[in-house]
């Protein structure tokens, strides 16, 4: 082989060896981002924990400023029926009645329509009211059906179907009931829905891929990081609130489909969405700030971009100005008794 042939020969050889390093180089390049495979399992995983209760209420994949479809721990109500979001009816029982009889009389679902249905009963030692329970006494009976939710306001047929449901209790524990109107009730319901409606936010902060994508361990590692566990359903985790048996305080969702694939590692995410539902989440706990902050530690960690859900970038003062307007509703939500985190809150905003 001649000096020119194995010149060609090596220089052929240089080339291909560049060739197969820069296309190593661009599948790395572009394939999703895997969690750090030397982190101590405790640092990769939630360590067993599991996702609080929390409402069934959807949250939306945008930013949305108050204005969309709604106590601090100083104004918290007691968790039973309460006239300022329930119908309740009275049914006046002689002397007493055992709370097994009540709830052999109690009908077979808890709901009217979309609305909760609930009795309570006033034990005859304590005062208490409480749901009843077997073998206890009770002086008083009350049932009662929620005014508003989030499926809308209380109509003239579910108040028909509230009052054959009360009525058929009462008739079976020989209580007498005594229920409000049922013009006043709705004309009430409507009042309520329409505050609720326009006192509702549910906000979410979409966190884009600038440049490779990411792997599902790899998003739940740095989601980990910042006190995220593991939630409910693939796809979702969610950053605990400050009281037990409160739901999340935030919540990070991801495609569920690459959460639940064969190889979740080979998925690649492009984006994940941070949620909060305002007013599941108590003023107090600063939710609005922690959100911003979650968001910007997973974009500087993940290479990611904060943007709505059209793709554009959100600017700090729009950031700003949606925590003014939230700040404008938590104070329209006080003046209503009905706070941000409360029993009452939670059961509207529902």
């Amino acid at each position: 082989m001649s000096n020119l042939q194995l010149g060609l020969a090596m220089l052929g050889g240089v080339i291909l060896a560049a060739v197969v390093a820069y296309n190593a180089w661009i599948t790395r390049k572009s394939a999703p981002r895997k969690a750090d495979a030397t982190l101590a399992p405790a640092d990769a995983e939630p360590s067993g924990r599991q996702e609080p209760g929390f409402s069934d209420a959807q949250l939306l994949n945008s930013v949305s400023t108050p204005g969309s479809v709604a106590e601090t721990k100083s104004g918290e109500k007691r968790a039973g029926l309460d006239a300022l979001i329930d119908v309740v009816a009275t049914l006046a029982v002689d002397g007493e009645v055992s709370g097994d009889a009540i709830l052999a009389a109690m009908p077979g679902t808890r709901r009217v329509g979309s609305k909760p249905f609930a009795i309570e009963a006033q034990h005859s030692v304590s005062g208490e009211w409480e749901s009843p329970r077997p073998g206890q006494r009770y002086k008083a009976v009350q049932a009662g059906v929620q005014l508003a939710n989030r499926h809308g306001a209380l109509n003239e047929i579910e108040f028909s179907e509230f009052v054959m449901k009360a009525q058929a209790l009462a008739d079976a524990i020989g209580a007498n009931p005594e229920f409000p109107e049922m013009r006043d009730e709705v004309m009430r319901a409507r009042e309520l829905d329409q505050f609720a409606s326009t006192h509702d936010a549910q906000l979410g902060f979409t966190l884009r891929a600038v440049q490779a994508a990411w792997s599902p361990g790899y998003v739940q590692q740095h989601a980990a990081r910042l006190g995220f566990v593991a939630g409910a359903l693939p796809g979702r985790m969610v950053l605990p609130g400050s009281e037990a048996g409160h739901g999340p305080m935030l919540s990070l969702m991801f495609d569920t489909q690459a959460a639940l694939a064969e190889d979740p590692e080979q998925s690649a995410l492009r984006e994940v969405s941070l949620l909060l539902d305002v007013a599941h989440v108590p003023r107090a706990d600063q939710p609005y700030v922690r959100m911003r902050e979650v968001a910007t530690a997973l974009g500087e960690a993940m290479d990611g971009a904060l943007t709505d859900d059209q793709g554009q970038g959100l600017a700090q003062e729009t950031l700003d100005r949606i925590g003014a307007d939230l700040e404008t509703l938590y104070e329209a939500l006080e003046a209503r008794e009905l706070h941000a985190g409360s029993v009452l809150a939670r059961r509207l905003f529902s």
